[in-house]
């Protein structure tokens, strides 16, 4: 019982962290979580799965994530 209300806390405050990070950014909005944008985790020059833009044209993304 102690180890699934231990799971239940730590969970508990991992959402709150997450809550409080998305309440303290400008629009409640994560910029560039896409892996596909890093240059440096995307070796390969795959397209990012949301708008389907490469890399190097991240930056004119009309859908910025």
């Amino acid at each position: 019982m102690i180890q699934v209300l231990v799971t239940i806390l730590i969970l508990g405050l991992c959402i709150l962290g997450i809550s409080i990070k998305i309440w303290s950014k400008k629009d409640g909005k994560f910029s560039g979580t896409c892996a596909s944008q890093n240059p440096y985790l995307n070796q390969n020059g795959d397209t990012c799965g949301y708008c389907g833009k490469k890399v190097d044209e991240i930056s004119k993304c009309e859908n910025p994530h």
